[in-house]
């Protein structure tokens, strides 16, 4: 028998509801503010790097909701970053992609709620998310010790690895950065 959660449909999306279903899933999770562009979005993170929730296309009949979401991580290169190794990632990977955008490595997952969506297919988002994260941190650090990435870029992506209490908790427009 099913829960009443798998048979509720959301048309649409919302920060608190989106909040509400990360924490369920084990996050903390904050709502910060995009003074630029004068938006609110989700900031969280996931094997120790920071992202954003941010909205996507609002709805026209309610300024809070919205058809689809964006997660999105970035990371600070430091070096070279062979754009090979990016175009590997994108072309063995499905869901969420890698964009070089010098100095900074962007990786990024859309969530649509567009015809409508469980709250069970929202929950499993999150949860490919969280592995396309964790295989995205071991992709980078295998990769950069391979001889030929490392020789022509020694210290391609920034670290992050301490251990929690010694690493700078990220601020909201920084970018978080993983060896």
């Amino acid at each position: 028998m099913e829960s009443k959660m798998s048979e509720t449909i959301l048309q649409k999306l919302r920060l608190t509801d989106l909040q509400q279903s990360l924490q369920q899933a084990g996050y903390r999770v904050e709502i910060a503010s995009d003074p630029v562009a004068n938006i609110a979005y989700l900031r969280s993170a996931t094997s120790g790097l920071a992202f954003d929730v941010r909205p996507g296309n609002r709805l026209a009949a309610d300024d809070q909701s919205f058809a689809d979401v964006a997660f999105s991580a970035v990371l600070q290169v430091q070096g070279e970053l062979p754009l090979e190794l990016v175009n590997r990632w994108n072309a063995s990977r499905r869901f969420a992609r890698l964009q070089l955008s010098h100095p900074f490595l962007v990786f990024c997952m859309d969530v649509s709620a567009s015809g409508g969506i469980t709250l069970d297919h929202l929950r499993t988002q999150i949860e490919i998310w969280d592995r396309l994260v964790q295989e995205l941190i071991a992709y980078l650090r295998d990769e950069l010790r391979r001889p030929n990435v490392a020789a022509g870029a020694p210290d391609s992506v920034a670290s992050d690895a301490a251990p929690p209490s010694k690493r700078p908790v990220p601020e909201a427009d920084s970018p978080a950065t993983v060896q």
